[in-house]
């Protein structure tokens, strides 16, 4: 399977073993434990949500200094509409605010934004600021920060599924290569280092299709806590492992040697 996006294409890791290197290129975070976080200091909720926010500014800027290239943040996934109605409200409203507050720091540090998921779920003035947030950074090429936004795994394979069923009448076997354009993160490798925070060791319904073969790291750090030395800590555990994409140790030492 072949991902593009411009001039770069992306190798499916069940079809091709990935280039890896010390640093991850891309990774992917689910950032739990926000309402635990408040609760814990007797706080409302919206305390842990607004303190998040800190931490995403935190990350972000860890990664640029680290070298990576992909940061993708798991900020709303399509079962939070379960939540309470007031807790989603303001979501939405923090949501908004930080486009307001964040796009024009992450356009003046080269750094570009992408938001997936189904938007139309969304009022009409958050998709017109995440369009107009999305063009201004498009050209942006130090750090892609993608945020999933009404996002679902399985979601994202029944869309692509359905383009791509529909970009091929007539035709009834389909390879991967067909359905990777399609893909609400086509434009990216998929993710080399995978984060949960908040002690939860669950994927959640997020990216399934691209954390086929991501190393794993959970930890019991709520999101509000995950500071740069957290996030070393992770790629250090990272660092660790010995990505063999099916292969076995002996070949992936033959060709580091």
């Amino acid at each position: 399977m072949a991902q593009f996006y411009g001039n770069l294409m992306f190798k499916s890791s069940t079809t091709a073993v990935p280039a890896t290197s010390a640093v991850p290129r891309h990774i992917a975070i689910i950032m739990d434990g926000n309402g635990r976080w408040a609760t814990k200091r007797l706080l409302p909720r919206v305390a842990g949500h607004v303190k998040g926010v800190e931490a995403v500014r935190g990350v972000v800027e860890a990664c640029v200094e680290r070298g990576v290239e992909y940061l993708t943040l798991f900020a709303f996934s399509s079962e939070n509409w379960r939540r309470p109605a007031d807790e989603v409200s303001l979501l939405m409203r923090l949501f908004v605010t930080a486009l307001e507050r964040e796009v024009a720091k992450m356009h003046a540090n080269n750094i570009r934004l992408k938001v997936v998921g189904d938007l139309s779920r969304f009022d009409a003035k958050l998709q017109d600021m995440i369009a107009n947030a999305e063009r201004r950074t498009a050209g942006n090429t130090r750090l892609t920060v993608t945020v999933c936004a009404n996002y679902g795994g399985r979601w994202d394979i029944m869309q692509a599924t359905g383009k791509m069923v529909k970009a091929n009448p007539g035709i009834t076997e389909f390879s991967e290569d067909m359905l990777a354009p399609h893909l609400a993160m086509a434009y990216a490798p998929e993710p080399d280092l995978f984060i949960r925070t908040g002690g939860e060791e669950r994927i959640s319904n997020f990216l399934l299709w691209q954390l086929a073969y991501a190393e794993l790291h959970f930890t019991d750090t709520f999101w509000p806590d995950f500071t740069p030395k957290a996030l070393d800590e992770a790629i250090g555990s990272y660092q660790e492992r010995e990505r063999r994409f099916g292969q076995t140790g002996a070949q992936v030492a033959k060709k580091t040697n």
